[in-house]
C-alpha cells in the first residue's frame, strides 16, 4: 500500500485594511482638538497677564497723581485697577513713589482659574 502525500496549500486569511483611513482620520482630529484647547488656554493665561500688567501701570499711575494733588493714593489705585478688571493685593507708598501690585483672573480654564499678579510702580522722574 502506497501512501501519497498531498501538499495542501494553507493561506492566512487576508487581513483587510478597510477603515484603517477613518482611524487615522479619527485620530489626527482628536490630536488637532486637543492642540487647539491647550493653544486657546495659553492664549487665555497671556491676555490676562496682560489685563493684569496694564491695571497695575494704570493704578500705579493714578496713585502718583492723587498723592500729588493731595488724595488718597491706595484708594485711587484700588479704584483704578477695578475698573481694569483686576483688584490691588498690595499698595505701598514711599514719599512720593506709589508702588502696586494687582491680581486679575483668568477665565475658566480646564485646570480652572488662576490669579495672575503684576507690579506697577510710579512716582517723580529724579534727573
Amino acid at each position: 500500500m502506497m501512501v501519497e502525500t498531498v501538499e495542501v496549500e494553507t493561506r492566512r486569511p487576508r487581513l483587510s485594511e478597510d477603515g484603517a483611513g477613518s482611524v487615522l482620520a479619527v485620530a489626527m482630529l482628536g490630536v488637532l482638538v486637543t492642540v487647539t484647547l491647550a493653544a486657546g488656554g495659553v492664549v487665555g493665561v497671556i491676555a490676562s497677564h496682560r489685563v493684569a500688567q496694564t491695571a497695575a501701570d494704570l493704578a500705579a499711575l493714578a496713585g502718583a497723581a492723587a498723592l500729588q494733588e493731595g488724595g488718597n493714593a491706595c484708594q485711587q489705585a484700588a479704584l483704578v485697577a477695578r475698573r481694569n478688571h483686576a483688584r490691588v493685593r498690595e499698595c505701598r507708598v514711599q514719599q512720593w513713589n506709589v508702588a502696586i501690585v494687582v491680581v486679575a483672573n483668568t477665565a475658566r480654564l480646564p485646570g480652572g482659574v488662576l490669579d495672575l499678579e503684576a507690579r506697577g510702580r510710579a512716582g517723580p522722574v529724579v534727573q
